[in-house]
C-alpha cells in the first residue's frame, strides 16, 4: 500500500510541467501561482485534519517553503532554456543523486551491502534513465526542443534548483515531524518565497491564478511524499516520485509539441525503460 502511495506523486509532479507549459506565463508568475494553489490545498487540508502545529514545525515548514520556492523558480527557468522534455528529465537526475546519497549516508536508510548494492543500481538506472530522455542528437544539426535553447543558462538554473529542491526534504526528513501538521507552515513559506521572486517583476493576471491548479497537483504530490518517507525513507520515496519524469518527457513531446528526431525518440523510450526498471528495483527493495 505505501508503494501504491508513493506513486502519487510521479502521476502529480509528473503532470506540473506540461499543464504549466500548456498554461504559460513566465517562470515568476508559473511559480507565483503554484504556490497560492498550494497554499490553498493546505488550508482545506489542514482544517479537515486539524493537526497540532508547534512552533518547531512552523519555524521548519516554513523554511522548507523557501528553499522549495528557489528550487521551483529555478526549475521554471531551466525548463524555459531547455524545454520540459530536456529540462525536467535533467533535473530530475540531478535531484536523485543529491536526496538518495542524503537518505542513504545522513539517515542510514540502507543498511547492509545489499541495500547499497540495490540502491546504488537503482540510482544508477533512474539517473542514466534521466539521462537518455534529455539525450539529444548532436548530428541532426537541428534544434528540436524550443527557439530559447540554452543549455549553459539552463544547467545553472537546475543547479540552484537542486540545492533548493535537495534543502526542501532533507531539512523535513531531519526534523521527523508530522506532516499532516507542517504542510501549511511550509506553503506559507511558498509563498514567501514565490512573492520574493515576483516582486516589481509578475502581472498578477490570468496565467497567475490558471497556474494555480500545477499548485494543487504538487500539494497532492507533496502530501503523499511526505507521508511515504517516514516509511520508506527518503531515498526510497522520493526516487519513486521523480518517476514523473515518463509522463513529463512523452507529454512535452506529444502534448507540448517539443520536436525531436527519430534517434533522439530511441533515446526516450531507452531512458524511459530504464526510470521504469530502477523503479522496480527500489520497490523490490523495499519488499
Amino acid at each position: 500500500m505505501e508503494i501504491l502511495v508513493a506513486l502519487i506523486p510521479m502521476f502529480a509532479w509528473g503532470s506540473i510541467g506540461l499543464v504549466s507549459g500548456k498554461i504559460g506565463g513566465s517562470a515568476n508568475q508559473q511559480t507565483l501561482g503554484m504556490t497560492i494553489g498550494a497554499l490553498f490545498f493546505s488550508i482545506v487540508l489542514f482544517f479537515i485534519v486539524q493537526p497540532a502545529i508547534s512552533i518547531q514545525m512552523i519555524v521548519i515548514g516554513a523554511l522548507s517553503g523557501l528553499f522549495w520556492s528557489v528550487g521551483q523558480n529555478q526549475q521554471f527557468h531551466g525548463m524555459k532554456y531547455l524545454g520540459v522534455s530536456v529540462g525536467l528529465p535533467v533535473s530530475t537526475g540531478m535531484q536523485l543523486i543529491i536526496n538518495t546519497i542524503a537518505g542513504a549516508v545522513f539517515f542510514h536508510e540502507w543498511n547492509g551491502s545489499r541495500d547499497y548494492l540495490l540502491g546504488f543500481i537503482a540510482l544508477g538506472l533512474l539517473v542514466f534513465g534521466a539521462y537518455m530522455t534529455a539525450r539529444q542528437d548532436d548530428d541532426s544539426g537541428v534544434k528540436t526542443t524550443n527557439s530559447m535553447l540554452d543549455f549553459n543558462k539552463g544547467l545553472r538554473a537546475l543547479l540552484v534548483s537542486t540545492v533548493g529542491y535537495g534543502a526542501y526534504t532533507i531539512i523535513i526528513k531531519a526534523a521527523e515531524l508530522d506532516p499532516m501538521g507542517i504542510i501549511l507552515p511550509q506553503s506559507i513559506g511558498m509563498v514567501i518565497g514565490a512573492s520574493f521572486f515576483a516582486y516589481k517583476k509578475v502581472k498578477v493576471d490570468r496565467y497567475v491564478w490558471m497556474n494555480m491548479s500545477c499548485g494543487l497537483l504538487w500539494g497532492l504530490g507533496n502530501i503523499c511524499m511526505l507521508l511515504t518517507m517516514r516509511q520508506l525513507g527518503l531515498a526510497i520515496s522520493f526516487s519513486l516520485s521523480q518517476m514523473g519524469i515518463i509522463i513529463s518527457t512523452l507529454g512535452g513531446i506529444y502534448i507540448l509539441g517539443e520536436r525531436k528526431t527519430k534517434k533522439e525518440m530511441r533515446y526516450v523510450i531507452i531512458g524511459c525503460l530504464f526510470v521504469i526498471f530502477g523503479g522496480i528495483l527500489l520497490g523490490y527493495m523495499k519488499a
